[in-house]
């Protein structure tokens, strides 16, 4: 092997993934997208400043939540919930470390027969346990005030750089001239910021909340992030601000419903929320599929045949409906509880484990005969 064959494969490595073929429509080259004549272009290259824009985004985060939504949360009264003490065992302590947080009933009595313990002391540590690994109310409430002022920011932005645009009342005009558009201002702080935001949610995932669809909102951040930078390449980026534009509309009532039913504001949370579910529907269910995705879809067509770009695009919002599916599903659920019983924070949350709903558990697994013993050890 010479020396220089490193160079020549990355050099062949580079030319195939910048392909014309792969990012533009045929009879276009990267050299019609050079700024030339009055006229900018995006560039693969300015996506660096996404990484950076994202650790500044987690810093501001860290001020707000600290220096805002603590405050708030004090004078809204919002407090944790007092979680019983934990009794110190070395044993339990070790199983639940590297083996099980959630017991078997065979686990329950082998530790049982270990330790001489009763099975309800063993599963009431196991829940304590589990309990003290979980976020309290005041750090639910403090990411939902930041998602919540961010994405309202982030609409109102997005509203200002496209409330004069001919392509926001007409999709049509997404493609004239395309790819040969040039890029506003107002499009390049638009973009930037959401990517930045959505790359710094993917980054403080396992810190956050966690929630029952922590594995989808991976995917979305992926897929979201995967979109905005292809359409970044591309010049898909007059379809790119009305996609966010038309995500965050919904997201802001969502996290506002949260933030004032951790407020113990239930009546104007379930308001808010049935809003909320309203709009979701509206535009993740007819609006992104029926105008936007039809928009990317067809419209192109009248102007260039397919290449691999209009593809992938198309194949990433697919992704996307297939997610709004799953969530409209949750939300369906959160909405019956939402009118018919009582809604308790968001049904996503990895919530506390209750004293009645463990004693409950604990009559039942015991009504084969084996009397429940222990009341004092157990609480």
């Amino acid at each position: 092997m010479t020396p220089s064959f490193p160079p020549r494969m990355l050099h062949t490595v580079t030319e195939w993934l910048w392909w014309e073929r792969l990012w533009l429509p045929v009879n276009v080259s990267w050299a019609d997208l050079e700024d030339r004549d009055g006229r900018v272009y995006a560039k693969a290259s300015q996506l660096y400043i996404v990484l950076p824009l994202a650790f500044c985004l987690l810093f501001v985060r860290f001020l707000f939540e600290r220096l805002v939504a603590a405050p708030l949360a004090d004078v809204c009264g919002i407090k944790d919930r007092l979680r019983q003490t934990l009794e110190q065992n070395a044993i339990l302590e070790n199983y639940f470390c590297t083996k099980a947080r959630v017991l078997s009933q065979a686990d329950v009595r082998g530790l049982c027969k270990k330790m001489g313990w009763t099975e309800r002391r063993v599963q009431v540590w196991f829940r304590r346990r589990r309990n003290h690994l979980r976020p309290g109310l005041r750090k639910r409430f403090c990411e939902a005030s930041w998602r919540c002022v961010f994405y309202f920011s982030a609409f109102v932005g997005g509203i200002v750089a496209l409330h004069d645009k001919p392509w926001f009342y007409n999709l049509k005009e997404v493609w004239a001239g395309f790819p040969k558009q040039s890029l506003l201002e107002s499009q390049y702080w638009y973009y930037f910021l959401e990517m930045g935001f959505y790359l710094s949610l993917l980054l403080s995932l396992t810190f956050d909340v966690k929630r029952k669809d922590f594995k989808e909102q991976v995917i979305h951040h992926i897929a979201t992030l995967t979109l905005l930078a292809f359409s970044w390449i591309s010049n898909y980026i007059r379809v790119g601000t009305i996609v966010m534009a038309l995500h965050d509309s919904a997201d802001i009532l969502l996290e506002g419903a949260k933030v004032l039913n951790y407020a113990k504001w239930h009546k104007t949370a379930n308001t808010i929320f049935v809003i909320f579910t309203f709009l979701f529907m509206l535009t993740r269910l007819v609006i992104f599929p029926f105008w936007v995705i039809h928009c990317t879809w067809v419209y192109p067509l009248d102007s260039y045949p397919p290449f691999f770009g209009y593809y992938f695009f198309n194949v990433m919002l697919l992704v996307l409906q297939i997610l709004h599916l799953y969530w409209a599903v949750l939300i369906s659920k959160m909405l019956y509880k939402c009118l018919f019983s009582k809604l308790e924070g968001d049904d996503r949350s990895d919530e506390e484990e209750d004293d009645s709903e463990e004693e409950r558990n604990c009559k039942q697994n015991h009504t084969n005969g084996v009397g429940v013993r222990g009341r004092a050890n157990g609480h």
